[in-house]
């Protein structure tokens, strides 16, 4: 009895600790979403963008500041080598001591606090924008590479289909030759094309580790992480039209919200520069007080009357500086120009883009259904010159021709299954959506 309870102990510690080793390994298999959405959270650019955004929030503050007054604290020891003498008497100890408070707040300064602000406002939404326009780079980025590695496992498992054949195909032509029935020039094209085709395999299976390594660095993982990605590439039918995709990337494309920003916060350094040419106006409460010793309140010639405060308000207006306000503003002018030329140029490289990704994916499409088609004739032309050859009615060469060709049609099927959704991320980034499992619209 108590070695069958022992014997249930055990298996029931083996199942928790298998199942747990189980769990702990799909913890660590990312599909195509859940890698993009690891890389959002923890990739270095990421992280980058959003405190640059965190500093541009801190600015904007920094600039509310400057609407309220300011107030300022002086204390200080001055040491003489006499007296203050007066006809009569001394009127000021060697030893003076001060302190003074004042209060600042401007009242006019040309709109530049107000211009500063809002130049604050619009670099801070500039940031958010700039974050969205990282997080839409980086999601294509993890997604070409992640559908590059499912290409590449694809090659592989190609590659290995390919050296089957042609391992085979050796096997039977070295049979044929062990008997007298095929010359030796035939083994040795068959050992050519079987190294060709292992080599071919080689390359591919460095590439699969090769993007695995890209991958967990984009994620921000070790490169040598224990994890795995999973997923297959497929065919799905999209259907935007131009007109829809154009009207979704002139509302919600990042790059277009930062050319407009940009500009805008070019008008405002303009109006910053541009008030210098105001007077600047503002009021000051001034207390201070002095005397002989670290309190500064008073000494033997004044104990009464050591402190005063004031109230008041000035203007300044620095009216000639030989045209340097002058052609600080026109050069402000000239950027606001210039900005104004590159928001159009952004504008139409969207465009451009937009188009481009759109007439890719139809191509992609096309060269998906022609492919298909090629390697279904393949497949049939394999079969038949190995049927033939091994009927002694066909020869060799037409047994590794027509493999190489179904190596060739299933590579060129692969890349055009790739091929069409990597375009398809690319659109959805040109138009300004964060597809993260780049499903079809």
């Amino acid at each position: 009895m108590k070695m069958k309870k022992a014997t249930t102990l055990f298996a029931l510690v083996a199942v928790l600790v298998f199942g747990a080793a189980s769990l702990a390994q799909a913890a660590t298999l990312y599909n195509m979403q859940q890698a993009v959405e690891q890389a959002l959270d923890a990739n270095p650019t990421m992280l980058a963008a959003r405190h640059d955004l965190l500093g541009a929030e801190a600015g904007r503050k920094s600039a509310r500041g400057s609407f309220l007054p300011s107030a300022t604290v002086s204390y200080g020891y001055t040491r003489y080598d006499h007296d203050q003498p007066t006809r009569d008497n001394p009127t000021r100890d060697q030893d003076v001591w001060a302190a003074a408070f004042n209060v600042h707040q401007d009242l006019f300064t040309g709109w530049r606090i107000l211009s500063t602000y809002q130049r604050a406002q619009l670099s801070e939404e500039n940031a958010a924008a700039q974050v969205f326009n990282t997080e839409l780079s980086l999601v294509n980025t993890v997604q070409e590479n992640f559908l590059g590695l499912l290409k590449a496992r694809e090659d592989v498992r190609s590659a290995q289909d390919s050296v089957t054949r042609l391992r085979e195909q050796l096997k039977v032509t070295q049979a044929f030759y062990d008997v007298g029935l095929q010359p030796r020039l035939d083994v040795l094209q068959a050992e050519v094309d079987l190294a060709t085709a292992q080599d071919t395999l080689l390359t591919a299976e460095n590439t699969v580790a090769t993007q695995i390594v890209r991958l967990n660095t984009l994620l921000g993982l070790a490169h040598d992480a224990d994890v795995d990605y999973e997923g297959v590439l497929a065919y799905q039918p999209f259907t935007l039209a131009v007109d829809e995709a154009l009207a979704r990337a002139y509302k919600d494309r990042p790059d277009l919200l930062i050319a407009k920003r940009s500009v805008e916060i070019a008008v405002k350094d303009k109006k910053i520069t541009d008030s210098a040419f105001y007077p600047q106006v503002g009021a000051d409460f001034d207390w201070s007080s002095y005397g002989d010793d670290p309190n500064a309140s008073g000494d033997n010639y004044a104990d009464t009357e050591y402190s005063e405060w004031t109230v008041g308000v000035s203007a300044s207006w620095t009216f000639w500086q030989w045209g340097k306000t002058y052609y600080a503003s026109e050069q402000a002018k000239q950027n606001v120009s210039s900005l104004l030329q590159s928001a159009d140029n952004t504008r139409n490289e969207a465009t451009y883009a937009v188009k481009a990704n759109i007439l890719a994916i139809g191509n992609a499409k096309e060269s998906i259904r022609v492919n298909k088609k090629a390697v279904e004739a393949a497949q049939e032309s394999y079969r038949m010159a190995v049927a033939r050859y091994q009927a002694q009615v066909g020869t060799n060469t037409d047994v590794l021709d027509a493999q190489s060709r179904l190596t060739s049609a299933e590579a060129a099927l692969t890349a055009a299954l790739a091929n069409y959704e990597i375009a398809l991320s690319r659109l959805f980034v040109s138009i300004g959506e964060k597809n993260t499992a780049l499903t079809s619209r």
